[in-house]
């Protein structure tokens, strides 16, 4: 289901819903309609757990517990219809674990508008905060239990479900919103929902936020008399550090419920006559003006793939604004193929733009837009003052045309030979793109090899941001590694602009470079990761982990070098990881860097353990699949003729089966095809490669050969001229 298919389908949905009759009670009012106004600004996407249900035929639409006369619908909803359904209950607990947070929402929904004969689907839909990813889903309804779970797959299994997974069965509908449908639910039945995420803590300023979706429509208040409901929301925070906790402001209130050195534990919980209208905000900071930091240690488990020590190593630039930022030398490194037309170079300039007007004058700039070759604002880089702000602004209004195609190669080596020559500033590339290319692991060993020549030396930190699902994101993520950078990206073509200067932002706030963390040549079989160390930036914290054996000492040093190049060295607290899952809250980041390095070095080993991490800690990956499976309880059938003393009751027994593979939930290797071909970049659900188009067409039995066997029968029913919304107007009809 599209984009488009979701908004008509709830605005359908509201529509259709004012067919539901409660009776004389004043105080329930039909949902209200939507205007195009509205469904423009996005207003139809969840901003809170949702769960709809799927009217194909709108003839089953009613009120459960009251029937009342409604006049026939001719035809099918097509895409179907997705009324809203009302909530009872919501509950979420949070836990914060250093810049990683878990989420676990349970909910009750009641399918308040089918016939208590009749059945629907009914479609979950949870939208995540930053970086969110789900991890898991429970859905109980009347004697039925359906999870997920995550699952490896050979390539003879993966080829079978592409042709029969659909993305409205479960999967991405947005990158921050999880849907999953759960078939045939009967009318007037409730569904208590279990689902679990995690995302990530927006840090600046000194200061951790934490945003989790929690605004509710005010058509998913039950309809009745005006009974309280109760809201509740647990917050733990682990900072993982001895230093104190301090809460700054929250949207909600909260009432603190335990306190320790670097841990704070918060309730909300309230009875409420409308469900809250304003997402759970909450701010903190760690109590120091100073950067900040620790390493924390975990011992593997007996089931672990992996039996060396694990740590993680988290440094922080800390709140002082004043701390000095070091001078950059940029290029900017874009896009401008014929596939960037449109909205995204739009955003794309609007960005680059405030980026410059960011910039301080005592750094200096250069700009390089690309396609089959490369256009540069100038031979060599020039001061950010005013006016050269000025007349590289409106030399990208003039020379960001889309066009042409797409040769990543020629860029990168332009760019890096352009930075060559570094005194005191830092060098940086911001590259951005929309597409994939096919000699991407050539482009990544011969910048590494450019790198390592450059030795101690301040060699440029390449940052790349990637646009849509045609991009291979593992290539970009790849090359911001071995270029000490930051990798980001779009994949959503509403929020390109203000995710991509929040990339530029984060990326070039750096305060300490050129880091080394020393006390660690003792240790044995040591991996680290990312296996470059990046800089520590004002806006993103450092995060560093690995697996070891051997000892570490109490403290560890790290070394690097500040804005005006003098050294700087500081003593990091090791400690045990209590009560911190460190193997789950480092998953998601290790999964990506070994996709990334797996993809470069095409080894099937290192894609068997990313397999392994996924199902071991429950993390996507793109090696597994997510999985749903039904379990239904049944009567056991008594066998004949034997007796059983006081027992009046069948026994019952649990039976589980695979109901669906769900749609692919990693973001892929990009198309290198749909490159060639210009395709704009792909939002929402991953695209097909060209491997499973084929397989798609042989399962299907709509190809050319049977021409119109399975052409649609149903038509999409004018929801507008069919509902009654008055009881007048039914009793007019009677």
């Amino acid at each position: 289901m599209s984009d488009d298919d979701f908004t008509t389908g709830v605005q359908d949905g509201l529509r259709l819903a004012k067919r539901i009759y409660f009776g004389n009670d004043r105080s329930v009012a039909p949902p209200k309609t939507v205007t195009p106004m509205e469904k423009s600004t996005r207003s139809l996407f969840p901003t809170s757990p949702m769960v709809y249900a799927v009217i194909s035929n709108p003839a089953i639409v009613d009120n459960p517990d009251m029937p009342s006369y409604q006049p026939h619908v001719h035809g099918r909803c097509n895409p179907p219809a997705l009324i809203p359904l009302q909530m009872n209950g919501i509950s979420f607990e949070v836990d914060c674990y250093m810049d990683t947070v878990f989420v676990t929402m349970t909910g009750s929904w009641r399918v308040h508008c089918v016939m208590g004969n009749a059945r629907c689907a009914c479609r979950i839909a949870i939208p995540m905060g930053e970086q969110g990813s789900i991890l898991g889903a429970e859905v109980e309804v009347p004697r039925i239990t359906y999870s997920t779970q995550l699952a490896s797959m050979d390539d003879k299994e993966e080829d079978k479900q592409i042709s029969v997974t659909k993305p409205e069965d479960g999967g991405y509908l947005k990158p921050h919103i999880f849907t999953l449908t759960i078939p045939q639910v009967d009318g007037g039945s409730n569904l208590s929902i279990k689902v679990r995420w995690s995302q990530k803590l927006t840090y600046k300023d000194g200061e951790f936020l934490l945003n989790v979706p929690y605004s509710f429509p005010e058509y998913v208040t039950p309809a009745g008399k005006k009974l309280a409901k109760k809201e509740k929301i647990q917050v733990n925070i682990n900072s993982g550090l001895t230093t104190e906790v301090v809460c700054n402001t929250t949207s909600h209130p909260l009432k603190e419920r335990k306190r320790e050195p670097g841990k704070l534990s918060f309730l909300y919980e309230a009875n409420v006559l409308t469900w809250s209208s304003t997402d759970f905000v909450f701010k903190y900071h760690v109590s120091t003006i100073n950067p900040f930091g620790g390493v924390l240690l975990q011992s593997p488990s007996t089931l672990g793939i992996d039996q060396r020590d694990m740590f993680s190593l988290c440094l922080f630039a800390g709140p002082d604004k004043g701390i000095k930022v070091c001078r950059k030398e940029v290029l900017f490194v874009v896009d401008v193929s014929e596939s960037m037309k449109g909205k995204t170079i739009e955003a794309t300039k609007n960005a680059l733009i405030a980026a410059l007007s960011k910039l301080d004058q005592e750094d200096s700039f250069g700009i390089m837009a690309f396609n089959n070759q490369t256009h540069l604002y100038s031979s060599t880089l020039e001061l950010a003052t005013k006016e050269s702000i000025k007349n590289a602004t409106e030399w990208i209004g003039k020379n960001f045309l889309a066009g042409g195609g797409t040769n990543i190669s020629i860029a990168i080596d332009q760019a890096l030979e352009m930075l060559s020559k570094t005194s005191k500033s830092v060098p940086m590339v911001f590259f951005v793109t929309d597409g994939a290319v096919e000699n991407g692991r050539e482009i990544c060993e011969v910048i590494q090899k450019q790198l390592q020549n450059k030795g101690s030396d301040l060699s440029p930190r390449i940052n790349t941001f990637g646009i849509g699902s045609i991009c291979n994101h593992h290539f970009l993520r790849m090359l911001a590694m071995i270029g000490k950078g930051h990798h980001d990206a779009s994949y959503d073509a509403d929020l390109i602009e203000a995710e991509m200067e929040k990339w530029f932002s984060k990326a070039s706030s750096t305060v300490l470079a050129n880091i080394v963390i020393d006390d660690l040549d003792d240790l044995h079989d040591l991996e680290v990761y990312p296996s470059t160390i990046p800089d520590l930036c004002f806006e993103r914290p450092l995060m560093i982990s690995g697996r070891y054996k051997g000892s570490l000492p109490d403290t560890v040093k790290i070394r690097g070098i500040l804005a005006d190049m003098s050294s700087f060295t500081m003593n990091l607290q090791v400690q045990q990881a209590k009560d911190i899952p460190l193997d789950k809250v480092l998953a998601k980041k290790h999964i990506e860097l070994y996709t990334a390095q797996a993809w470069l070095s095409q080894d099937k080993e290192l894609e068997e353990k990313v397999k392994k991490i996924s199902l071991e800690t429950g993390t996507v990956s793109e090696y597994t699949r997510m999985i749903l499976f039904k379990t239904e309880l049944q009567d056991k059938p008594r066998k004949q003729g034997k007796k059983e003393a006081g027992a009046q009751k069948a026994e019952a027994v649990k039976l589980t089966q695979q109901v669906k593979v769900l749609h692919h939930l990693g973001l892929g290797f990009g198309s290198v095809a749909l490159t060639v071909e210009n395709i704009p970049p792909g939002f929402g659900p991953r695209l097909h490669s060209q491997t499973e188009k084929i397989v798609i067409a042989a399962g299907n039995c709509c190809s050319d050969v049977c021409g119109k066997c399975c052409s649609a029968v149903s038509k999409p029913v004018n929801i507008n001229a069919r509902i009654l919304t008055k009881k007048s107007d039914i009793e007019a009809k009677i």
